[in-house]
């Protein structure tokens, strides 16, 4: 059987890929952009309904979570 051999792309310099010829899937980065925003906007949106049902800050929060999960053993 003979050797296959592998067709490998040129490597890239360091940021030569935003000038080279086959620059990033511009479209899909958009894509993963908006959706990190809407995750982002979701977590802003639970943090905030947190505090008004607690009443508790962010911080606060956090430190009550940190003293439950250290006091269970």
């Amino acid at each position: 059987m003979p050797r296959q051999k592998f067709k490998y792309e040129a490597t890239e310099k360091f940021g030569e890929s935003l000038t080279a010829f086959r620059p990033w899937n511009t479209s899909r980065l958009s894509i993963v952009e908006q959706i990190n925003g809407r995750v982002a906007m979701v977590g802003f949106s639970a943090a905030v309904l947190g505090e008004l049902i607690t009443g508790k800050g962010m911080i606060q929060q956090l430190v009550g979570y940190v003293n439950w999960y250290l006091n269970l053993g």
